[in-house]
């Protein structure tokens, strides 16, 4: 028996005013692991993502038509508050984003305030920075400000503030485009160990990095997706000949 999928999407569109950015995507996000999105720059990828949690209506002109479903429940159904919804489905974004005007700690406590979240603020900021693989390097630093870290440390950072609300599911837009050779080898083992506990969806244009730390991929090509299946398989033996061509690089 099939378990059932953590995330459905059944024929959704998004539109930013009259274009469509994303045309009738279907695909089913299994619970835990990793789903990597890839595809050239503007095809819709950072769109479709921004859909899971509703970011992409704060957009003007921006909406969103179709299903998405977690754990059986319409993500754009009557009543549901985005605010709770962003709180299941946490995001981090290309580049690095920490509140300037916070502490460290504030920053990774900043979830817990917003959503009035109950329990031991100062162990869920230690717990959170622990599972981003940031506690070593900042625990005597908390009450410093963020931008006196790396960039990749202020990923890292932006990573832990996403989790201190203990969200079922973290979508990584590209999170390390910005980073260098190392600061990303870091963020990838990063998503190695957090697969395990959380369903991951991740944006990049690095199709290295796809096959390094995904199950499963989805190839997008002008809002379209074209082909999705084990990251094995599209990397190896696709079934779609675009699929082949995009990821033998010759085109994209």
């Amino acid at each position: 028996m099939t378990a059932a999928p953590k995330i459905r999407i059944e024929k959704l569109n998004a539109y930013f005013g009259a274009h469509r950015a994303v045309r009738d995507v279907e695909l089913d996000i299994p619970a835990l692991g990793v789903v990597a999105v890839i595809g050239p720059s503007g095809c819709g990828k950072s769109t479709f993502v921004r859909c899971l949690n509703r970011m992409h209506e704060l957009l003007p002109g921006a909406r969103a038509e179709g299903r998405v479903l977690i754990d059986g429940q319409e993500v754009y159904g009557p009543g549901v508050d985005p605010v709770q919804l962003r709180r299941r489905v946490g995001m981090v974004f290309q580049r690095p984003n920490p509140f300037p005007a916070m502490s460290i700690f504030d920053n990774v406590a900043a979830g817990l305030v917003l959503n009035r979240l109950p329990g031991d603020r100062a162990a869920i900021v230690e717990k959170s920075l622990r599972q981003a693989a940031l506690w070593d390097e900042v625990k005597d630093r908390l009450k410093e400000n963020p931008t006196r870290l790396s960039g990749g440390q202020q990923q890292r950072l932006c990573i832990a503030r996403a989790l201190a609300v203990e969200p079922e599911v973290l979508l990584l837009d590209e999170p390390a485009s910005a980073l260098d050779p190392i600061a990303t080898a870091k963020i990838e083992e990063l998503i190695h160990e957090l697969r395990e506990r959380y369903t991951i969806v991740i944006v990049t244009h690095n199709m290295q990095q796809a096959a390094r730390v995904s199950d499963r991929t989805a190839f997008f090509y002008m809002g379209e997706l074209i082909e999705y299946d084990t990251t094995e398989h599209i990397f190896t033996n696709p079934s779609i000949k675009q699929t082949e061509d995009y990821v033998t690089g010759r085109f994209g």
